[in-house]
């Protein structure tokens, strides 16, 4: 049996009608620290959602805007990186035991993401968590990172690219003929 979400907030099926509804969550300090500790933050400091949700038969979809409050780890440093994370989420859940399509449906970047739920009902905390786990930075950097870099030796993008070799050869030509 799987471990259930760190921070679950289920809506019933039965509860949702064809009409939008909204509903708002936030995990406790106790919820953020365990999902800080699935996600590899230092810290959240708070996760918040608000959806409007919807049913058309069993297919329930949920539109809305998660928060969150995050401390990550430099990835040069390892020093703490705050952010705060306003993501937009536009959900379609289907029933876990629905047969899968035969035909191959390609989705725009404007349409909605698909998840399932079981049990006849949605989780809405565990959307919101995964939404923000989407948008955190993937390379976190401090501020002084570009410095520490520099100083061990690590030249930049521009540096490496074509422009940056030709002013490298430009800089020793003239630091020759200046001798």
């Amino acid at each position: 049996m799987s471990q259930p979400p760190e921070f679950s907030r289920p809506i019933p099926i039965d509860a949702i009608g064809a009409g939008a509804a909204s509903h708002s969550v936030e995990a406790s300090a106790e919820e953020c620290a365990a999902l800080a500790g699935r996600f590899e933050l230092m810290a959240m400091d708070g996760l918040s959602a608000e959806a409007e949700v919807r049913r058309n038969d069993t297919v329930v979809y949920a539109r809305g805007l998660a928060r969150a409050e995050v401390t990550q780890s430099c990835v040069v440093t390892g020093d703490p990186v705050s952010s705060r994370i306003e993501a937009e989420f536009d959900l379609r859940f289907l029933p876990e035991t629905a047969p899968p399509s035969e035909e191959e449906i390609e989705l725009s970047a404007d349409e909605c993401e698909t998840m399932t739920y079981t049990g006849g009902a949605i989780d809405i905390g565990e959307a919101a968590a995964q939404t923000v786990a989407l948008a955190l930075d993937p390379f976190p950097r401090s501020g002084n990172a570009e410095q520490v870099l520099r100083d061990a030796g690590v030249i930049s993008e521009e540096e490496a690219g074509p422009f940056g070799a030709l002013k490298g050869l430009r800089d020793a030509l003239a630091g020759k003929s200046a001798d």
